[in-house]
């Protein structure tokens, strides 16, 4: 998420009531999780676990929740709790907007496009030319639809990312302020839901079919012309290359790449990334061709015990 306009480093100190390490004047140009920082980016880091990932991403002011040598040509924002003075931020830079029409009127709408009854389109979203958005659909703030996009019955649009940290009195969300990014020629089946990224953008690229009863977690990027069955759940910052298919019931953990034209058969479960131009089964997946195998011998064990027994 970049800010309206830069900001000093001593102006967000100021807005966290936070120590800080670097000049007064330093340029704060946005905040984002470290998947997606740049330059002028805000990251937050709370764990000495990932202080050098933080420390060394792209990033170049780090909130942090411990007073360390700040890398050169870099500044910190030392706070006690990172995790509550990023949602403060989200609170200051992207605040909810409460809605007061059932189509905002800041939402732009592209020429043939059909809007059946009863949807809820958000502040600042945008909607390009000829889709179909059928009855019921919510698509919330901030949202970005292509050309030629069909969308189904009860599907929602850019809820809260699953995100959370684990506290004495219970869970504490982490706020979101990214968008979805649906692109031209996807058809969206009903019932789905896709969340929004947490500072970026979850997005679904051209030419992709999703079908009904699918979870898109935040941050996910689906590629161009790509096919997901029912009943699949793809976790949060999952990278799922172009033109793969995903067959119904799959479940995939965050963080991980599903390579170029890669084949996932239905009930699979996803736990680490898969390479491209392959077919996948079972759980953990695993090439199908040698997990059929593996089947096939295992079936095999009666058999082979019950001759070792007439040879004793």
């Amino acid at each position: 998420m970049k800010f309206p306009k830069p900001h000093t480093l001593k102006q967000i100190a100021q807005l966290i009531d936070c120590e800080f390490v670097g000049g007064d004047d330093f340029p704060v140009l946005g905040m984002n999780e470290i998947h997606v920082v740049e330059p002028g980016d805000i990251v937050f880091v709370d764990h000495p676990k990932y202080y050098d990932k933080a420390l060394n991403s792209a990033a170049t002011i780090v909130l942090i929740n411990k007073e360390v040598e700040c890398p050169e040509g870099k500044a910190l924002l030392v706070s006690d709790d990172p995790f509550r003075d990023f949602n403060k931020l989200t609170n200051h830079f992207k605040p909810f907007k409460q809605a007061n029409a059932q189509v905002s009127d800041s939402a732009q709408i592209g020429e043939g496009t059909v809007i059946q009854p009863n949807c809820f389109i958000g502040h600042n979203v945008v909607i390009g030319k000829n889709c179909v958005i059928h009855s019921n659909v919510s698509i919330y703030d901030d949202a970005v639809i292509g050309d030629n996009v069909t969308i189904h019955a009860n599907t929602v649009l850019g809820a809260n990312a699953f995100y959370y940290k684990k506290r004495p009195e219970g869970f504490d969300r982490l706020k979101s302020s990214g968008r979805v990014v649906i692109q031209d020629n996807v058809d969206i089946g009903a019932s789905c839901t896709i969340d929004r990224g947490v500072t970026g953008d979850t997005i679904i690229g051209e030419g992709s079919k999703l079908d009904n009863l699918i979870q898109i977690g935040h941050d996910t990027v689906v590629g161009k012309k790509c096919l997901i069955a029912s009943q699949a759940g793809i976790a949060g910052c999952v990278i799922i290359e172009d033109e793969v298919t995903i067959w119904g019931q799959v479940g995939c953990a965050s963080g991980i790449t599903i390579g170029t034209k890669a084949v996932v058969h239905a009930q699979a479960g996803i736990s680490k990334s898969l390479a491209g131009h392959t077919t996948y089964w079972g759980t953990p997946a695993q090439e199908a061709k040698e997990h059929l195998k593996g089947l096939a011998l295992v079936k095999q064990i009666p058999k082979i015990l019950e001759e070792l027994k007439y040879k004793k």
